[in-house]
């Protein structure tokens, strides 16, 4: 058993990050904390250690339970640590997708829009984001 690690590598073994050059971005961005102290990407985690993350405009926290070096499939990572996260702060990103519109579709074969239909559709955008405020 392993019994410290960088916290860059850990989190992308923990698959919280998908490339372990994002979760050292996040760790030199400082929104990686560990103890309430934020920390640079070599810092060496131990089990017990509570990991604070801000990714996707949520604060996640978590706490180390196992270390492993290696990325794993997701059931066997998600053994390795226990989230913490409150649930407001999980509500978060569901509260900033209600009610957004879908995707815009066009048919089939229809190709890019020209110049004039994208003219119309920005313009039917800005009267129907001006009209939801009134």
């Amino acid at each position: 058993m392993i019994e410290k690690i960088r916290i860059d590598k850990w989190l992308w073994s923990i698959r919280f990050f998908k490339t372990r050059t994002m979760s050292t971005d996040a760790c030199v961005g400082n929104k990686v904390k560990v103890n309430g102290q934020t920390v640079k990407p070599s810092f060496q985690i131990k089990p017990g250690d509570t990991v604070q993350c801000k990714k996707d405009h949520i604060n996640f926290t978590l706490k180390a339970i196992t270390l492993i070096a290696k990325r794993v499939g997701a059931p066997i990572a998600q053994a390795c640590y226990e989230d913490l996260t409150p649930q407001s702060e999980l509500d978060k990103l569901k509260e900033w997708f209600e009610g957004a519109p879908g995707p815009e579709l066009r048919e089939r074969g229809a190709g890019r829009p020209t110049k004039r239909e994208r003219r119309t559709i920005d313009e039917f955008k800005s009267e129907s984001f001006w009209c939801e405020d009134e």
